[in-house]
């Protein structure tokens, strides 16, 4: 297959990114809106992001068997449809329970796409046979800075969080119709029987960077969830900006990924991610100790950078660990880490409510320093870009 008749496969796989970004931006920017309506303290409002961890985990099992059976193109048509219809869902809701169930079924199919979406990747950067998994993530971030600038705006315009949800899930149903005939129409391979890593014999440096994915992937969420609210409750901005702190993050984040086998190859995957998550750590270091809006966003901005490249290069060092087969080695990395996506923000939430959201936040800040110190199991690692990215958006 020529790199020509791929193309577009890899245009219909870079919107799929896009939307799901968009989404996910629309979310995250009406989230203090939502909270509002409801009046659901910081305490609640972790219950019901819970809920929609929940609805993940009990999907993914079962969008990894679909996948094996019916090839990702099917699986990631009609999640990524049915994603598109139910963002409208949260915006519907009257109370934490209705919201809690609705954020259930949102996060199942939001999982559901993002697994799909990524298998589509890697089949379209195995056809086209050179790495094109950072950008398609870069779009991922574009697509979140987008969403939650836009929905910033309609914030400000105060338009209610349902009537936008709807407005953003037509659009970008128009989008995806539009992409599904370009997909690749192929089965992954399953990974050979017996190569995967047993229990008391998994490698170290496998259990690092399980580790560094989990403190990454936590770090990653609680920014998605807890930026805005941050802006409203602790620097007591209007619901315009509080929505731009998310869409600076993403931004940043974005434009590194667009960079990140540039950075990569210059210092090393050790020297990248250690690198990445002590910039990260400073960033939103200073996000938290300043006290303005304004001065708030170039510490979003900086940890978003210093994210940016860490997990791709995790996830594909998972496959390269000696002894473990390049299948399972990628999914014990990718399950841990998204373990950390999907439970940090409710834990921020808990924990705020004991010593506020600033201070809450600091686990992040945290997160970002162990992860920094787990990467020195990186030091021997090759930089070779085979397949390095399998991860949830």
């Amino acid at each position: 297959m020529t790199s020509t008749s791929i193309r577009p496969a890899w245009w219909g796989t870079v919107i799929l990114f896009l939307v799901h970004g968009l989404i996910v931006g629309a979310w995250v920017s009406r989230i203090p809106a939502v909270q509002s309506e409801l009046h659901l303290n910081n305490g609640v409002l972790g219950l019901t992001l819970l809920s929609s961890a929940a609805g993940a985990i009990c999907t993914i099992p079962f969008t990894g068997l679909l996948i094996g059976r019916f090839g990702s193109k099917r699986v990631t048509s009609i999640s990524s449809i049915v994603f598109c219809l139910l963002i409208v869902l949260p915006g519907m809701a009257r109370d934490a329970p209705a919201l809690a169930a609705a954020l259930f079924v949102f996060g199942a199919f939001a999982a559901a796409m993002d697994v799909s979406m990524n298998a589509q990747g890697v089949e379209v950067e195995k056809a086209l046979g050179r790495p094109t998994m950072s950008r398609f993530h870069a779009m991922f971030s574009l697509g979140a800075m987008g969403g939650a600038g836009i929905g910033g705006w309609i914030a400000a315009a105060n338009v209610a969080p349902w009537l936008h949800f709807l407005g953003s899930g037509l659009v970008n149903l128009v989008a995806i119709l539009v992409a599904i005939p370009w997909l690749l129409d192929a089965h992954d391979s399953p990974a050979p029987a017996g190569h995967g890593p047993r229990l008391r014999k998994i490698p170290p440096v496998l259990v690092a960077l399980s580790a560094i994915g989990f403190c990454i992937l936590l770090s990653e969420g609680a920014m998605a969830d807890w930026t805005a609210v941050y802006y409203r409750q602790v620097l007591h901005s209007g619901p315009g900006i509080a929505a731009e702190g998310y869409a600076a993050f993403s931004a940043a984040m974005a434009m590194f990924r667009l960079c990140g086998d540039f950075i990569t190859a210059r210092l090393g995957p050790f020297r990248t991610v250690r690198s990445g998550c002590i910039v990260a750590a400073i960033g939103l270091f200073w996000a938290l100790s300043v006290h303005t809006p304004v001065w708030g966003l170039p510490g979003f901005a900086i940890t978003g950078a210093g994210l940016s490249v860490i997990i791709p290069l995790v996830f594909g060092g998972g496959g390269r660990v000696r002894g473990i087969h390049p299948g399972p080695g990628i999914a014990t990395v990718t399950g841990i880490g998204y373990i950390g996506f999907i439970a940090g923000p409710p834990a921020i939430g808990f924990v705020s409510q004991i010593v506020t959201l600033r201070y809450a936040l600091g686990i992040v800040v945290a997160c970002c320093a162990t992860a920094a110190y787990l990467s020195r199991f990186m030091a021997g690692m090759s930089a070779e870009p085979q397949n390095e990215s399998l991860r949830v958006a």
